[in-house]
């Protein structure tokens, strides 16, 4: 009989694809005593916690597994698996995406070039000048504008759809939060906010970033969009809402909080 503690939850990726199990109850991570698919020679698998008490662990493999939603196995776009997958299972798949997005870019000493050892699940030293790597996180602020009853909504060139959500952008060396929400949208729309309140906050993995929400009022100002990042703005009421971001989002969150009455005044 097979050790139950010997069973891991296997993070298994190929190029931002994740591989996924048919089950009786629905799609989930792979879980057993061995790797689902073997690990390929130079990949690294990591320890990356605990999971409904079993150890999770990632590696990356170098093709992608055949399957379809006819197969008892897949591969999937992380983003896109947030429909099918436990949202813990999701989530965990974040981390894991983001572990391997690390190990792959600092395979060498950003200082001097020499081969990285690791040395923590979240840590790498340079046997060298022993400089240490970390996971790079990359904080981004988003933000729901209210004018009246309405809410500003904009489309942003790299969105993936037609969907309008909100302003949001990278923080910038030497900048708080607050001064990053007035820079970016200034800069995107020309408008000028106050009162300004935190919502909450997301893990972004696409490919290593979180989200911080905040809400604010419209103070003053035309909306002249700036050309090279939004194709098109504008302030809707709840009435006439355009397609908005599916519910993987923290935008998403925001927005719905705002159809439900739920934000502070």
């Amino acid at each position: 009989m097979k050790n139950e503690q010997q069973i891991s939850a296997w993070f298994v990726f190929n190029s931002g694809q994740v591989l996924i199990e048919k089950q009786a109850d629905g799609y989930h991570i792979p879980y057993g005593t061995e790797p689902p698919v073997p690990v390929p020679i130079g990949s690294t698998v990591h320890l990356l916690g605990e999971l409904n008490g079993h150890p999770a662990k990632a590696y990356a493999i170098h093709m992608p597994v055949c399957g379809n939603e006819d197969s008892p196995r897949m591969m999937k776009d992380l983003r896109a698996s947030w429909d099918i997958l436990p949202l813990e299972e999701y989530k965990w798949a974040g981390k894991a995406s983001q572990i391997l997005n690390w190990d792959k870019n600092s395979r060498y000493c950003p200082m001097c070039g020499v081969p990285t050892v690791q040395i923590s699940p979240i840590a790498k030293q340079c046997p060298e000048c022993r400089q240490e790597i970390y996971p790079r996180i990359s904080p981004a602020i988003i933000v729901l504008i209210r004018k009246g009853d309405s809410i500003l909504l904009v489309h942003a060139r790299n969105f993936r759809g037609t969907f309008k959500g909100l302003v949001a952008g990278f923080l910038e060396p030497g900048e708080t939060l607050e001064e990053c929400v007035h820079r970016e949208v200034m800069e995107e729309t020309g408008l000028t906010i106050k009162n300004l309140n935190y919502f909450g906050s997301q893990p972004w993995p696409y490919p290593s970033g979180i989200m911080i929400g905040y809400t604010a009022e419209y103070e003053s100002g035309t909306i002249k969009l700036q050309d090279e990042e939004l194709s098109a703005g504008a302030f809707y009421s709840r009435d006439h809402l355009p397609e908005i971001p599916k519910k993987l989002s923290i935008a998403r969150k925001m927005i719905d909080a705002w159809l439900a009455g739920e934000l502070p005044d």
